[in-house]
């Protein structure tokens, strides 16, 4: 029994399971619902948050519920037609707001690297080891997640014994599982002239003298590393903290999605066809590769005066021939 309990936790991230209990707990404790619930009590319980929760927190709450009483053996309430068309009408009076994080541009993960190069020096010269290690930590981290495209949740779960190093080629990166796949994913990234998130890796590697374990660790005051990955939710503050410091304007409009969102960005502008950069980052919906891109001209203007000035110009050419 021991190992299909393993199997069965395996197959659900831990971020997931951490969520449905926090939501389970969220229905009975806070607001006072029982389980195993009814359908009125589910509508009621979405409409009494239906004005300060979001759709899609709302829809993950009822995800968490359907799956308890699924393991329980219950029938599912959340399915009833009258939760359903009251999760509907929330969203039509509560429309959501689409926000994404602001797109890291290249220019702005030169100035950021350039502060790190000034952090490490200083920090030599000082014999500071803790700040040290952070400006290397830090440097790899923002390298590594905008050339590979990586969310902070697949660099959290990094590690060492899984990253292979070709010199003057690049990395190979295995995780064995994704936010959408179970089975394991190996991704590659570029050794660069430049902004090398290989040379910034094996810096990092070397000055925290890591062999296996998570490659992104906590490091405290006196430079001890954690020997625990960074938690997900906590790249959000340290990268906007890294970006203020480092003089970029706006850094709470920042999130962790920024390096992903920058890289799409950037290889887009710079000619990458949809499929080749689905392919790199490892998007299989259109749609998903589409939220992260931002183009170069997002009003149109560029692109509208240029096709002007272009239709304005074969109209004279006609007028001279007649």
């Amino acid at each position: 029994m021991h190992s299909i309990d393993t199997y069965i936790n395996a197959a659900t991230r831990e971020n997931t399971r951490r969520s449905y209990r926090s939501a389970i707990e969220h229905f009975e404790v806070e607001w006072g619902g029982f389980l195993p619930a009814t359908a009125d009590s589910i509508a009621r319980y979405l409409a009494d948050y239906a004005a300060n929760l979001a759709v899609n927190t709302l829809r993950q709450r009822l995800a968490a519920i359907s799956q308890w009483h699924i393991e329980q053996g219950f029938p599912d309430p959340t399915k009833s037609p009258m939760v359903k068309k009251v999760i509907k009408g929330i969203q039509s009076v509560h429309p959501p707001q689409i926000t994404q994080a602001k797109p890291l541009a290249l220019g702005h993960l030169e100035q950021i690297d350039e502060w790190l190069d000034g952090q490490i020096v200083n920090a030599l010269s000082r014999g500071d080891q803790p700040a040290l290690l952070r400006a290397r930590r830090d440097r790899a981290i923002v390298l590594l997640g905008f050339w590979r495209g990586f969310r902070s949740d697949e660099l959290s779960r990094l590690e060492v014994q899984h990253i292979v190093l070709t010199p003057g080629q690049g990395m190979t990166l295995f995780l064995p599982h994704t936010k959408t796949l179970h089975q394991g994913t190996t991704f590659k990234a570029p050794a660069l002239n430049r902004l090398c998130p290989l040379q910034a890796y094996e810096a990092w590697r070397d000055a925290a003298k890591l062999t296996n374990g998570p490659v992104f660790q906590g490091i405290n005051r006196w430079g001890q590393l954690s020997g625990r990955t960074i938690n997900p939710t906590s790249y959000i503050p340290l990268l906007r903290g890294l970006f203020e410091a480092a003089g970029v304007a706006d850094a709470a409009l920042y999130s962790s999605h920024s390096l992903r969102r920058g890289f799409a960005t950037w290889a887009s502008t710079s000619g990458w066809d949809l499929k080749t950069l689905m392919d790199y980052v490892g998007w299989k919906d259109m749609r998903s590769a589409m939220r992260y891109i931002e183009g170069a001209d997002p009003f149109a203007h560029h692109r509208i005066n240029a096709e002007l000035a272009t239709h304005a110009a074969h109209n004279k050419t006609l007028e001279v021939l007649l």
